[in-house]
């Protein structure tokens, strides 16, 4: 017992550093680095090597399993019966488009499966980090337009 209320107690301590995910840059970009608010905190600025987004939550939700956790997603009376004669469909399937160790190219249909299960998850909801990164690049190239066109301004004034 006591070894379990260590492990909950450790999982608790480190749940602020499982809400921040980091996405890798690309050759030439800043990087980007996403983070989850809650109430009035305020998000860290960005700054030239390091984009920072932020989404942010009630703060009622700040100590509460995250939401897409908290139902039963896989609980059979909380899925409509499409999804249930679509996944019917799929099974004792085996061979080409299958996603199945069975029969020949049996492995084809595995990537349609994983984007089937993606485009779910998207349409359970969440936050759209694609959407907050995309928000924030746009504005850092604004400020970065402004910062140009000043320097500009100020150099032919100087001429």
């Amino acid at each position: 017992m006591k070894r379990l209320l260590s492990f909950a107690a450790a999982a608790f301590l480190a749940a602020p550093a499982l809400a921040q995910v980091e996405t890798p840059p690309a050759a030439g970009e800043a990087r980007v680095n996403q983070l989850i608010v809650y109430g009035d905190d305020s998000c860290p600025p960005s700054n030239d090597e390091e984009i920072i987004v932020c989404a942010r939550l009630p703060e009622e939700e700040r100590f509460r399993i995250p939401r897409g956790m908290r139902d039963r997603p896989n609980d059979p009376a909380s899925r409509s019966w499409t999804d249930r004669a679509i996944e019917l469909s799929y099974l004792g399937r085996s061979g080409i488009g299958s996603c199945s160790p069975v029969g020949a190219g049996g492995f084809t249909g595995c990537h349609a499966e994983l984007v089937r299960r993606a485009e779910a998850e998207r349409r359970a909801g969440g936050i759209s980090w694609g959407r907050l990164i995309d928000e924030a690049r746009r504005d850092r190239m604004r400020r970065i337009d402004r910062e140009a066109e000043e320097i500009e301004r100020a150099q032919s004034q100087d001429d």
